[in-house]
This record gives structure tokens, C-alpha cells and sequence, in this order.
């Protein structure tokens, strides 16, 4: 392979747009940019390697994640941005053990005990996002969007939640990557609450098959970023 690139031809190589380049230089995510006597951009191995580290991670990471760890690595933060990446695979897990368990649930229609938590009614808000793994934020716009109810604390007029409205929260937390409309929400908690389950088992089987899918995207971006680490070390 060549060992200088101009933007167009990193751009062109990569599928993207030399503006797109500039901004990952602009943010600071790649290494410094030689210029030439014309005061052009001089793309070198290292950088290229950069850039495809990028557009790899950022198809199963978040935007700031990729961000915050390109950064690290450039600041030869090697070690934590390996860390931050790990602690992305681990909630990548923790997301698949959370639907499998609840998948679990509802196959044995039992709703009494969630990671070894004990279900008691009536929920506050607090709790039931605790429980869920959510914040308090997703519940109050899950209810503004009609799919879950809420009651009211007599004493103090806190919103409180069932059992029932729970399970609706679980089921949520656990599909809405994968379930992207409303309307299509609402109908799998019709089938929740009248016990109709094998649309909602098609449904959780669907959620590990993108975390499955994940996975593999996640680790292929991590070969990516251990050959750019590597040209790093060299350099």
C-alpha cells in the first residue's frame, strides 16, 4: 500500500467525504497532519489506519464513545481507551443477559423475582427504572407515549406503578432498540397483558439476534483499533 494519501483518496477508499475527514481532524481524533510546501494535507499510513479505525467502531458504538477513545488513544492514553472500549463489550452483555432473563419470564409467566430482586408492589418511578436499568426520563416519555400508566401516591402524589405496568417497563427496556414505532410497541403490550406470547417471544428472539449481530460488528472494530494501536506503538 502507498504510504502518503491525499484527503480525496483516503475519502474515496473509505466510502465517505473529505468534509467528514476534516471533522474527525477538526475533534482531534486522528494525529497530527503534516502539510505540504502548498500547504495541503499529507495523509500517511498512520492516519489512514485512523480513519478506517473510526468508521469501523462507529458501527457498534455510540458516537462519544468512538470519540472518547480515538482521543485517548492519540494522547497515548492506550490503556484506558482499551478499558472503555472492554466496558462497552460488558454492557453489550449485560444487555443480552437482561433479555434473556426476562424472555424467561415471560415464558414461565412469572414475574415475582427479577435479578434476584424480589417484585413488590406498588413501584415508584425510582425503583422501577432501577430495576429496569433505565432512567426516570425513559419511563416519563414511555408513558407520554400512551404504552405504560401510572397511578398516584395518596400521600404525596408520586407516581406509582403496578405490577402489571412493570412488566410493560421490563418488556420496553428490554425491545426498544429493536423496536423502533410506537404503534408496534403498544400491540406487543396488548399480547403482554392477555398472556398472547409468541409474538413477544418472536420479538425477544429478533433483540438477541441484533445483540449477536453487535457483537460481531463491536469486535471487528476492536481488530481495526489494535491495528491502529500498533501503528501508534511503531510511530
Amino acid at each position: 500500500m502507498q504510504s502518503i494519501f491525499t484527503p480525496t483518496q483516503i475519502a474515496n477508499k473509505l466510502n465517505v467525504s473529505t468534509t467528514t475527514l476534516r471533522r474527525y481532524e477538526e475533534q482531534g481524533l486522528i494525529p497530527d497532519v503534516p502539510r505540504t510546501a502548498g500547504s495541503h494535507r499529507s495523509y500517511t499510513l498512520v492516519h489512514f489506519q485512523a480513519f478506517s479505525t473510526i468508521r469501523s467502531l462507529l458501527k457498534g458504538y455510540d458516537i462519544p464513545v468512538v470519540y472518547d477513545v480515538m482521543r485517548r488513544i492519540k494522547n497515548i492514553d492506550i490503556t484506558d481507551a482499551l478499558w472503555l472500549v472492554n466496558h462497552q463489550l460488558y454492557l453489550t452483555q449485560e444487555e443480552k443477559q437482561r433479555v434473556e432473563e426476562i424472555l424467561g419470564m415471560i415464558r414461565n409467566a412469572d414475574f415475582s423475582q427479577y435479578r434476584n430482586i424480589k417484585l413488590i408492589q406498588p413501584l415508584t418511578i425510582g425503583k422501577a427504572a432501577e430495576i429496569a436499568g433505565v432512567n426516570t426520563s425513559a419511563i416519563r416519555h414511555w408513558e407520554q407515549e400512551g404504552l405504560i400508566s401510572s397511578e398516584r401516591d395518596e400521600g404525596n402524589g408520586y407516581r406509582i406503578f403496578t405490577m402489571s405496568e412493570l412488566r410493560k417497563i421490563l418488556v420496553i427496556s428490554s425491545l426498544r432498540k429493536t423496536i423502533y414505532y410506537t404503534e408496534n410497541l403498544k400491540d406487543l403490550l396488548n399480547d403482554l397483558e392477555t398472556h398472547h406470547f409468541t409474538t413477544i417471544d418472536r420479538s425477544f428472539q429478533l433483540a438477541l439476534e441484533k445483540l449477536n449481530d453487535k457483537l460481531i460488528v463491536q469486535l471487528k472494530g476492536i481488530v481495526e483499533l489494535m491495528k491502529y494501536i500498533d501503528y501508534i506503538k511503531v510511530d
